[in-house]
């Protein structure tokens, strides 16, 4: 499934770091000034999910194929950067391209990694780049709005269509004004698909990656930086993950054994890397199902609540125009049988139609006939 999942935050919080390690690259240059990155890095991050290597040992295929999203290293923003500071107009220019974004908040002290605004404060920073896309969200109306004009000049049709846009236009300038994204607004149907239309920065979905040092990983809430972005956040229904991008960076290029051997010394039972995909996940409403032959179990990527239909028709156009019936069995089933013939007697494969709403975890075979 094509998503676009974009990094950005200040410059010098970690988020070339940070993408370095989701994406187990040293393409981006990680240096302790700003706009170290000015041109976006660009990678992919596999997502580990434990359910492959349960299938697989079941059903012996030659491959195992992660689902896995891109994602892209934005230049540093910074205080005024939708007036054309900084990278500005160079930064909002890529943010309009992602589906969601991963905001990368600095909650430690390094003194040789100066702050660009000068001390270390995840609440002031979040406001900042918050400000920066309401502004610039602005200017998009106001743009729309010398549009809609122009339009409507002479046409009475056009006048009555554009009408019903301006109202929402003029709802979405009262929330911008007052510095609150549109994200952290209930918006309609209507108004989510206008907001998409104009490619609003502030209406986009963010996930938190608060920056810890090494040590406070261990118990993140006693970090009060943490805690006060933990607190901020809280309302907006946004989550927060804690990481280390330096340990992240350090772990991703080692071997799963000397991963194990590193994180056990370091006193970590959760591998961060993975749970941070898993929030992007969550974050853009997506689930994971698995399709598997003799060849490969391959994990695929699906919007939460997608049909059967749907899942065919990513997997190959040709499923979803000759589509006859999914086969259906959750891989908990599957791990409970240990062969699809004991799960067949069980009746634990079933036969859905193209309207199923596939769930996560399912492992789908799709008859097809064209």
């Amino acid at each position: 499934m094509a998503v676009s999942c974009g990094i950005l935050g200040l410059p010098n919080v970690g988020k070339t770091t940070l993408f370095n390690a989701m994406t187990q690259t040293t393409q981006g240059a990680a240096e302790a000034y700003p706009f170290t990155t000015i041109d976006p890095n660009r990678g992919r991050v596999l997502l580990e999910d434990e359910r492959l290597e349960v299938i697989a040992s079941i059903m012996k295929p030659e491959n195992q194929i992660c689902a896995d999203f891109p994602v892209v290293d934005i230049a540093g923003l910074v205080r005024g950067a939708s007036r054309g500071e900084g990278l500005g107009n160079q930064f909002l220019a890529h943010v309009r391209e992602m589906d969601m974004l991963i905001h990368v908040v600095r909650c430690f002290f390094a003194s040789h990694v100066p702050h660009v605004e000068g001390t270390i404060s995840p609440v002031r920073d979040v406001e900042i780049i918050d400000t920066e896309l309401c502004m610039a969200d602005l200017e998009v109306i106001e743009r729309r709005r010398q549009r809609l004009a122009q339009e409507a000049k002479g046409k009475t049709r056009a006048a009555r269509a554009n009408e019903r846009e301006g109202e929402m236009l003029d709802r979405f300038e009262a929330w911008l004004d007052t510095g609150t994204p549109l994200r952290r607004q209930d918006l309609s149907a209507e108004e989510e698909q206008l907001a998409r239309a104009l490619a609003m920065v502030s209406a986009k979905p963010v996930l938190y990656a608060a920056n810890l040092d090494e040590g406070d990983l261990l118990e993140p809430s006693d970090n009060e930086h943490y805690a006060s972005l933990l607190e901020h956040v809280r309302p907006q229904a946004s989550e927060v993950v804690p990481v280390s991008a330096q340990i992240c960076s350090e772990l991703a290029v080692l071997t799963q054994e000397e991963r194990d051997m590193f994180m056990e010394e370091l006193g970590l039972s959760r591998e961060v890397l993975a749970e941070l995909s898993q929030a992007v996940y969550r974050t853009l409403s997506l689930i994971t199902y698995f399709t598997v032959n003799e060849k490969e179990v391959r994990a695929r990527s699906l919007r939460a609540g997608a049909s059967a239909l749907e899942a065919a028709g990513q997997i190959h156009t040709d499923m979803a125009r000759g589509f006859i019936r999914a086969e259906v069995i959750s891989t908990d089933q599957l791990a409970e049988a240990q062969s699809m013939t004991v799960a067949r007697e069980k009746g634990w494969v079933r036969l859905e139609g193209k309207d199923y709403r596939v769930q996560d975890g399912d492992i789908l075979y799709i008859r097809f006939n064209v």
